[in-house]
């Protein structure tokens, strides 16, 4: 469990992009993730999408590494 002020939102818009969620206030479906790699790796391989329903962009992971100092 974290806090979360800790995570980092994942916002798929309702015209169905994917973007990150920098207010947490974004209308769409979203998802939080946690700043370590092996939770990024996870939702690289497929855990994002499936809980978005829709194909994850790969500069979506790399946005998500910047923001949260992960290394890939």
């Amino acid at each position: 469990m974290f806090d979360k002020r800790q995570l980092l939102r994942i916002v798929r818009l309702p015209d169905g992009t994917v973007e990150l969620d920098g207010s947490g206030k974004k209308n769409g479906r979203g998802a939080y993730v946690c700043a370590s790699d092996a939770c990024v790796r996870k939702c690289e391989k497929g855990l994002l999408k499936k809980h978005l329903g829709c194909e994850i962009a790969p500069q979506i992971y790399e946005e998500i590494r910047e923001k949260h100092g992960a290394k890939g």
